[in-house]
């Protein structure tokens, strides 16, 4: 059996409107989903990205977040909930694109540093014409 699910953005315009009759807080195996009651339809709230049943990890969040649409008030049915089901979530491909970012960032802090140098370094210069001269010397030589 498919549960019909409701979006974040249509449970917002619903609570505004005043059409929210009820929210049921449900603990279930990793967390705590939410089903709300308007008109004669009952809906759970969906996920944004995978428009799945949203599951809270923590009953806190949910909490924050119904107060935030509007729902203050609403029942908690814990039977089904379970600390023991709560695992944190393993995510190594973020694990390694953070890997990613903090190189990035030492690399260009160093880079910017060796630039300031260059500029703060007051030695004389050399014109390109001789400098060009200098290298195909060398070149030359070997």
């Amino acid at each position: 059996m498919s549960t019909k699910t409701i979006d974040h953005s249509t449970l917002t315009k619903l609570t505004q409107a005043g059409v929210v009759r009820s929210a049921h807080v449900i603990g279930q195996a990793g967390g705590w989903g939410v089903m709300v009651k308007y008109g004669m339809a009952e809906r759970a709230l969906a996920a944004q990205r995978s428009q799945q049943v949203r599951v809270f990890k923590k009953l806190e969040t949910l909490v924050e977040y119904l107060k935030g649409v509007g729902i203050a008030r609403f029942d908690v049915d814990s039977v089904n909930f379970s600390t023991d089901s709560l695992t944190s979530a393993k995510r190594p491909d973020r694990a390694e694109a953070m890997k990613e970012a903090h190189k990035a960032a030492a690399y260009t802090k160093w880079l910017k540093a060796e630039i300031q140098e260059a500029i703060d370094d007051t030695s004389p210069t050399v014109p390109h014409n001789e400098a060009m001269r200098q290298i195909r010397a060398a070149i030359k030589d070997k």
